[in-house]
């Protein structure tokens, strides 16, 4: 992949105060800007630029004040105020990735700025593309969603207890997060740090840096969020086709879904270094000894970039309206995405019901956050970002394009301010 420079849009450097950004649009052919008012192609993307500014110039936060002016944000501001070095944004409507933006640097101290290609840690967003991995073998009949995964499983076995006596650990519990396992994430290893086997993992031995991931709690019967599921169905899926989880997600999903800037190979390759982008903390400094290590994979080992994660997206999409089955059918989109318990889809977190269907997920590893949100009506966006701030930032900007697009989620709260009677004041200190 390299340091491949963008192949479409307008790249520029620009300083900022303390800070710089670099900044870049790469809008498609033929947008479908529901904003969009002029009728030719010229009227369509000044529609569209406009949009794009009104959101960069226009983060907001979680709450707002009924009366009150409204206070917008820029998001060059809002970087610096979060000290998140980079950003990556790309938005997709009617099948096909309209817009892209990238910010600041992938790298502070050589000054390299953040492309369309630059990788980012999926984190969590792991999770759902690597379900889809899962179901694919499902649909080819070599698993099945509601047996006990231990009739698979040859490398290693879930630990029978008073929990699994009735009911069992299948994957279908394991995607929805009602398995009752235990485990919620993974800090992953830095460069200096021996990196466990998948097994060790699981038992919580040395080198794991986490407890042994183990039901304690009866299968299906509450949601609790588990990466050790998730950790167990990697295994279950290597077990079955007798591949390393890399290729298997290669084969199955990045390769059929367009996903050319993606890898679940842990650590990263050398040959990819120089694409990733450099993960900072909190204060604003890089993470020591750079970025960490996953063998976690399925749940937190997938690099990508938003432009692929909108192309999954769009194929999520198209798949669901049966337009395509590069990775699943039709029949087994819509079992992914009809929800299991709390809102919770066969991988992907859905919206509250009765509101327009959407899906996605969010992730945080460390130094880096992001986020991918989709309407299955066809918009959607993916953010990344190279700090561990850049969570909030994620939201502002999430809600901008709420905004923008008219989305009813992730808009701000509107709360009306009362008067309070000062005798009552006492009532609340501490809480």
């Amino acid at each position: 992949m390299g340091n491949r420079i963008l192949l479409a849009g307008v790249f520029a450097l620009l300083t900022i105060g303390v800070n710089e950004y670099a900044w870049c649009i790469c809008p498609s052919a033929n947008p479908g800007q529901p904003r969009a008012r002029g009728v030719g192609k010229a009227s369509r993307q000044t529609d569209l630029e406009t949009g794009i500014a009104r959101i960069e110039n226009g983060l907001l936060p979680a709450v707002t004040i009924k009366g009150q002016p409204l206070k917008m944000m820029t998001i060059s501001d809002r970087m610096k105020h979060y000290k998140v070095p980079g950003v990556s944004l790309a938005f997709f409507d009617h099948e096909q990735i309209l817009w892209t933006r990238t910010y600041g640097f992938a790298d502070v101290a050589s000054k390299r700025p953040v492309t369309t290609e630059t990788l980012f840690q999926a984190a969590s967003i792991s999770k759902p593309v690597s379900a889809l991995a899962a179901l694919r073998l499902v649909q080819e009949g070599k698993v099945s969603l509601d047996e006990d995964v231990n009739l698979k499983l040859h490398s290693w076995k879930v630990p029978e207890n008073e929990f699994t006596r009735e009911e069992k650990v299948t994957l279908r519990r394991i995607l929805s997060h009602s398995a009752g396992l235990t485990v919620h994430g993974f800090p992953g290893y830095a460069s200096s740090e021996a990196v466990p086997t998948i097994v060790q993992i699981l038992n919580g031995e040395k080198p794991a840096n986490t407890a042994p991931i183990r039901v304690d709690t009866v299968p299906g019967t509450l949601w609790r969020y588990s990466g050790g599921g998730y950790v167990m169905m990697q295994l279950l899926l290597s077990d079955v086709t007798g591949k390393r989880f890399p290729q298997i997600l290669h084969d199955l999903v990045l390769q059929p879904a367009g996903m050319k800037h993606s890898t679940y190979e842990q650590p990263l390759p050398e040959y990819l270094k120089s694409s990733a982008a450099t993960p900072y903390s909190s204060d604003g400094g890089p993470v020591k000894g750079g970025w960490h290590t996953y063998p976690e994979m399925a749940p937190a080992g997938l690099w990508t970039t938003p432009s692929d994660l909108a192309r999954l997206a769009i194929e999520v999409q198209k798949e669901y309206a049966g337009k395509s089955s590069k990775v699943l059918s039709q029949e087994m989109m819509r079992q992914m995405l009809t929800p299991q318990k709390a809102n919770s889809g066969l991988g992907f977190a859905l919206g509250v019901p009765g509101r327009k269907l959407h899906f996605g997920h969010g992730g945080a590893n460390e130094g880096f956050r992001c986020n991918l949100e989709a309407y299955m009506e066809g918009e959607g966006i993916a953010i990344m970002t190279n700090s561990d701030n850049g969570g909030e930032l994620s939201s502002e900007v999430l809600r901008a394009v709420a905004k923008e697009y008219r989305w009813p989620d992730f808009q701000s709260a509107e709360r009306a301010r009362v008067k309070i009677d000062p005798a009552m004041l006492p009532r609340y200190v501490g809480v």
